[in-house]
């Protein structure tokens, strides 16, 4: 049986058979006898390789931080993670660079006022291991959002923004391509700062799917 460890655009945890491309850490999610009991341990959230050297790291060990799973960057910053600063250094330097050139900021933003921004962004105040209904959706118009941005159209379901198209999220990869809208606003799921990033030059490692007729 999958454990509960695949995480959808808006954070929340899923038992299901399908693989991601990235890993992450919140912190030790599991209790003593490896159940998912909180939803998140900390404020750090980063999104890391599933393969670092001859590192392996317990799926649901007390007092270790647990591995959970997303499809790709895109839905990693959706969530609210960032690149960790350690397995994926140039990625969370890019980031850290175009959040630093998005502010305005005189010089690079340390990775702890990274956190303290995403902290702010992703969750109201809350409780339990559902918390989609406590993310913080915010609006802005459709021209200006990057490639790489998870918005929500009329319907509530997660999709994909892209040049041309929108492409609905699923476990085992971005849906068949719409029209991307040519105006009016929409609402946003990926953090404003994970969107300062994407503007000013990271470019999140999407799934094939993303590309797929």
């Amino acid at each position: 049986m999958p454990r509960r460890n695949r995480v959808d655009p808006w954070a929340d945890l899923h038992a299901v058979a399908a693989r991601g491309m990235f890993t992450g850490n919140r912190g030790c999610i599991v209790d003593g006898h490896e159940r998912v009991v909180r939803h998140h341990a900390t404020r750090l959230w980063i999104a890391c390789v599933t393969s670092f050297g001859d590192r392996r790291y317990p799926l649901a060990r007390p007092n270790r931080w647990t591995p959970i799973f997303f499809l790709d960057d895109a839905v990693a910053l959706a969530a609210g993670h960032r690149p960790c600063g350690f397995c994926r250094r140039a990625d969370h330097h890019t980031y850290r660079d175009a959040v630093t050139a998005g502010v305005g900021a005189p010089g690079p933003l340390l990775a702890s006022e990274l956190d303290r921004r995403l902290a702010g962004e992703r969750l109201r105040r809350g409780r339990g291991l559902d918390r989609a209904s406590d993310r913080r959706l915010w609006s802005a118009a459709v021209r200006s959002l990057p490639s790489g941005t998870v918005v929500v159209p009329t319907g509530g379901h997660p999709h994909l923004l892209l040049d041309h198209e929108l492409r609905p999220f699923t476990f085992v990869g971005w849906g068949a391509p719409a029209p991307r809208p040519p105006s009016g606003k929409i609402t946003v799921l990926t953090p404003p700062t994970s969107v300062l990033a994407l503007a000013n030059g990271f470019t999140p490692v999407l799934h094939a799917s993303a590309g797929a007729d």
